[in-house]
């Protein structure tokens, strides 16, 4: 007998937002701010280094900024705004590419050894599809990590994000990695700050290695 498939846990109208305009329109302005505050700036940028985000790294939905705390061998910036990530000091290669509109990235298999995503994940309404093609970029071992906070921008932000607890956000980001398949163990972690902004992070790998582990000696861990 099969087995009964999992229910598909985000129902009609999850992945809907307010303005529901082509992304577009939306970063056709350029905003050279921060989104988190400074506590939660540094203590992203700690969360990639403890997890080892190095090598040849992407970063998904980004900037002028890229919140590690050094530059890794090789970082692919990848967002709207062309002007924002043509300032990003970090960058050794620029993509302009819409993820809602296309999924799918415009890069090789086994291409990077990290890709992380920061305070964006809440935009994607493909993420599933997102994270499925992270996989295929990465190599054997490499590293998936969303973090976010609890500022976003409420009319590009999608439904079923908007109006979920914070403390069920963190499971979502850990539903889409275990629907796109293809990763290890999933760690959810409300990270310490400095400031008021809060800071959680759900990442996993892909199977090839021994999973690394951040020390977590403050933060709460939760594995899903």
């Amino acid at each position: 007998m099969a087995a009964t498939p999992d229910p598909d846990p985000f129902p009609a109208g999850f992945f809907a937002r307010q303005d529901e305009r082509p992304d577009s329109h939306f970063y056709a302005m350029t905003r050279m701010v921060q989104h988190i505050d400074d506590g939660a700036v540094e203590a992203v940028g700690e969360l990639y280094e403890q997890l080892g985000a190095d090598g040849r790294v992407l970063d998904l939905c980004s900037s002028w900024v890229s919140h590690l705390r050094q530059a890794p061998d090789h970082l692919t910036v990848l967002g709207m705004n062309d002007e924002e990530l043509a300032a990003n000091p970090m960058a050794d290669e620029v993509v302009v590419h819409d993820l809602n509109a296309d999924p799918v990235l415009p890069f090789d298999d086994h291409s990077f050894d990290a890709v992380v995503c920061t305070v964006s994940v809440d935009y994607l309404t493909r993420p599933v599809e997102v994270v499925r093609d992270v996989g295929r970029v990465l190599v054997p071992g490499g590293l998936w990590c969303c973090t976010f906070s609890n500022r976003l921008f409420p009319t590009k932000a999608i439904a079923g994000w908007l109006y979920a607890a914070e403390s069920e956000r963190p499971r979502i980001a850990a539903a889409y990695i275990q629907r796109a398949g293809g990763f290890g163990e999933i760690t959810v972690s409300q990270r310490p700050t400095r400031g008021k902004d809060p800071v959680w992070g759900v990442w996993a790998r892909t199977p090839g290695r021994p999973e690394a582990s951040a020390t977590d000696a403050s933060g709460s861990v939760e594995d899903s």
